[in-house]
């Protein structure tokens, strides 16, 4: 995992507070969405579905800064949507970095260029550019062509400016073993991204190609083959090895959506950012009025085929930290990324 050793260490000493309050959910990671528009339509994506009235609202900053700070999370993952089209999305990030958390903006980069002078590089901010495949695939993923040579330029650029970059990757049921470790490479050795994101393709009910979803074994399968041969540990990935783990079907966790919860311009999402089963307000009224037992494989047939990491990889972080020899192993994976 490559999680740089400062952010390591507040998640740690956060985690740590909540146990010793004694509190069973709480958010690791918020998944703050101030719009839904875009300036691409992915084939994979649901949120760009809404009518046009919702596609048109922005969400004012005092709410979307005020959401977070609400939560007391100690990250926040800035999505959409395509948040680099919010005209106050600078003034955003500012705050919450002010108040020391750790920002990570998701784009598809096509606007990051003429963007990035509004950003301030900061130990507590990086971009984070969504890269699906090499340049066929990932144009292909996106139903545009040259997106990904506007990304690999974007990342260059920023990167030369001293911001942290990250990338996230889904991978859908057209993809081999192969097309992931071609990605991957080009990404941590020839870009020589800070961090990568991976994630099995998910079921967005809304989205328009419902036929090249994942399934738990095909995923398994393929991150098995993709993580021979020491490509696991030598990749800079942001993950806790335990979910990566579950990524191979080396081991099976419960959901723990509400760890990584989302809240959008309908308020916090229930339960989890894949599923709208209703809005409420408040974080605490999240917690409070969702059926957590309800959700998750065998309880809702809309879970029985999702892997993704809103879900997992909190489990996989609470595990971690609930064990010595995991929490020992996740440490040294942390240290040996960041000297890669």
């Amino acid at each position: 995992m490559a999680m740089p050793l400062r952010q390591s260490i507040k998640v740690a000493t956060y985690l740590a507070e909540q146990k010793i309050r004694r509190r069973d959910k709480f958010p690791l990671i918020v998944e703050l969405e101030p719009l839904f528009a875009c300036n691409l339509k992915c084939e994979g994506c649901g949120k760009i579905q809404h009518p046009a009235g919702v596609l048109k609202q922005r969400m004012p900053v005092a709410q979307a800064v005020g959401a977070v700070l609400e939560s007391g999370a100690p990250m926040v993952s800035i999505a959409g949507g395509e948040p680099l089209m919010h005209p106050q999305i600078d003034e955003i990030v500012r705050q919450l970095v002010a108040k020391k958390k750790y920002v990570f903006l998701c784009t598809n980069a096509m606007l990051l260029r003429k963007k990035m002078e509004k950003f301030t590089p900061s130990p507590y901010f990086a971009f984070t550019v969504h890269i699906d495949g090499m340049r066929e695939r990932h144009d292909e993923s996106v139903a545009k062509e040259g997106v990904f040579d506007e990304a690999v330029e974007a990342i260059k650029e920023a990167k030369q400016r001293g911001f942290r970059v990250t990338t996230n990757s889904t991978f859908f049921n057209t993809d081999t073993p192969q097309n992931i470790i071609e990605v991957l490479n080009y990404l941590n050795d020839d870009l020589q991204v800070d961090e990568m994101m991976i994630s099995p393709a998910y079921a967005y009910e809304k989205a328009p190609d419902q036929d090249h979803f994942l399934g738990v074994t095909q995923t398994r399968e393929l991150f098995k083959k993709a993580f021979t041969g020491g490509n696991r540990r030598r990749w800079r990935l942001n993950h806790s090895p335990l979910f990566l783990d579950f990524l191979e079907g080396k081991v099976d966790f419960p959901c723990t959506a509400w760890a990584i919860p989302n809240y959008s311009l309908f308020g916090w999402q229930k339960p989890c950012y894949l599923m709208a089963d209703g809005y409420v307000p408040t974080y605490k009224e999240l917690i409070e009025k969702t059926d957590w037992d309800a959700y998750g494989r065998g309880k809702d047939p809309r879970c029985d085929n999702c892997m993704a990491h809103c879900g997992y990889e909190p489990t996989a972080v609470l595990a971690t930290m609930g064990s010595l020899k995991e929490s020992i192993r996740a440490m040294s994976e942390t240290v040996a990324g960041n000297r890669g």
